[in-house]
């Protein structure tokens, strides 16, 4: 099956994350509930999970079905903002004074989704960690992951992240090394 046909099939599932983060959202290193919702996704894929790194940070590892030797990261960040959401939908945060604002909600459920993809069809050479990052607004979470050793515990040839841009058109990306 076509990668963007089995991606399609689980879109309810991706929206049903994104709803959940985005209702509960946690700001800086205080991504507990978050990164166990994470940390549970990864290994319900059969992805072998590192948590508390950072703090609430999560690191999920996957070995692909073809034995090579270079590695990747995919990272999300997590946090939320101390921001009281105006909006009036299912989803709305019922967290007072917090709001997913920047769209980590979304970063979170498409690395998610991406991690279910890739575990099930393993259908690369290496390994794939997919980073999970508390605290990217203004608090340094990747810094602290980083002093905390995880790219010598996690060695990579490259790391990728993505962000939302709501005014770039759909199905248009930029990309910037």
């Amino acid at each position: 099956m076509p990668i963007i046909n089995r991606i399609a099939d689980f879109h309810p599932e991706m929206t049903r994350w994104r709803h959940q983060i985005h209702a509960h959202p946690e700001t800086a290193f205080e991504e507990h509930k978050t990164a166990a919702f994470v940390a549970e996704r990864l290994e319900s894929f059969g992805i072998t999970v590192e948590r508390g790194i950072a703090g609430t940070g999560v690191i999920g590892t996957l070995r692909g079905s073809a034995e090579g030797r270079r590695a990747i990261a995919l990272r999300a960040d997590m946090d939320g903002l101390h921001i009281d959401e105006q909006n009036a939908f299912s989803h709305a945060s019922q967290e007072r004074g917090r709001m997913h604002a920047c769209g980590h909600d979304g970063h979170t459920a498409m690395l998610l989704g991406a991690a279910k993809h890739l575990a099930e069809t393993r259908n690369f050479a290496g390994t794939i960690h997919f980073i999970f990052q508390p605290a990217e607004e203004n608090e340094g979470g990747a810094r602290v992951m980083i002093e905390e050793g995880v790219l010598e515990k996690y060695p990579v040839d490259a790391v990728f992240g993505m962000h939302n841009w709501p005014e770039m058109p759909a199905g248009r990306f930029a990309i910037q090394p």
